[in-house]
């Protein structure tokens, strides 16, 4: 049965499916990636797991994967096949694609970047899909943005496209580690509302989701910890907003799964700053995180196809 590997790299853990033509999940497993070991472990570990579905497809499904897609945090370099930095893997310049098929025998490998991977995903298969143009964002430790138009998403000219945590919404903020000071995500990520809320409650294993929960029970701190998160992630969003024009924003990442508790004040907020700009559909993500593994599965398919839609994938 023709299948392809689709691979999903992530800072602790990675997801892998062997996928059918038709979208079907023919197998699953998991993996730690294995960070402590260092950046040469991490690759070969990648390179190892990759190879054990390779052969688990020869052995179960009578022939090995037709082709392979990897999906990896940090800054990618898709058209090149190289995972050029990652801080959270401590890698740099990894010819990532050239290793993976030279491993799986000269299959073809196409590489992505874990979000934009993710938005493919989304924008094909989950809650963007009929829409022509969108922007995921998923809200974790950091936040990052994936730009769709016309099923592809774009990777930019120096695959940097989408970095919407480092817009800058409050000038002379907290530092981040980018070098700027105020960027959106050290205020309006899962971890920064997480860090926020503890700070506020003086609890010090206080999260973003006892955040979440505090505001539901009426907790006036955690709305006003709440609120601030919001409003400066409403800021990026109009910024991205004006200068993209997406019909729909999709908002993913732990900080989703508050619901309505995020999506109603978000949606406010948006309205409220949005002046001669169209007004988007403010919708959260409907393949939570099996994203990256579904679009890894939509990069390889792509690879075999020349259709400009792929079979759709199903989890």
């Amino acid at each position: 049965m023709e299948h392809v590997i689709a691979l999903d790299v992530g800072g602790t853990g990675m997801k892998a499916a062997l996928v059918a033509a038709d979208g079907r999940l023919l197998h699953r497993a998991r993996r730690a990636t294995g960070r402590e070991r260092g950046p040469d472990a991490v690759v070969a570990g990648i390179l190892d797991f990759a190879a054990a579905l390779h052969a688990w497809g020869a052995e179960h499904l009578g022939r090995p994967a037709a082709a392979a897609g990897v999906a990896v945090p940090g800054i990618v370099d898709e058209e090149k096949g190289v995972a050029v930095y990652a801080a959270n893997l401590g890698w740099r310049d990894v010819p990532l694609r050239a290793l993976l098929a030279e491993r799986l025998g000269g299959a073809p490998v196409a590489l992505g970047h874990d979000v934009r991977t993710g938005g493919l995903a989304e924008g094909r298969i989950g809650a963007g899909r009929g829409t022509d143009r969108f922007l995921f964002v998923p809200l974790g430790t950091g936040i990052a943005g994936a730009i769709g138009i016309d099923g592809r998403v774009e990777a930019g000219a120096h695959g940097f496209a989408g970095e919407i945590g480092h817009i800058v919404v409050r000038p002379g903020g907290t530092p981040c580690p980018c070098g700027q000071r105020g960027c959106l995500e050290r205020y309006a990520s899962a971890s920064a509302v997480g860090q926020a809320w503890a700070a506020a409650s003086g609890e010090p294993e206080a999260d973003a989701g006892g955040c979440a929960a505090a505001v539901r029970a009426g907790d006036p701190r955690a709305r006003t910890v709440w609120q601030e998160a919001v409003d400066a992630l409403a800021d990026g969003l109009v910024t991205a907003l004006t200068l993209l024009d997406p019909r729909t924003l999709i908002i993913g990442g732990g900080l989703a799964e508050a619901g309505d508790t995020l999506f109603t004040p978000l949606r406010e907020a948006v309205a409220r700053r949005v002046t001669f700009q169209q007004q988007p559909d403010v919708v959260p993500a409907a393949l939570g995180d099996a994203a990256g593994c579904l679009g890894a599965g939509l990069l390889a398919r792509d690879l075999l196809s020349t259709s400009p839609t792929p079979p759709e994938v199903t989890a």
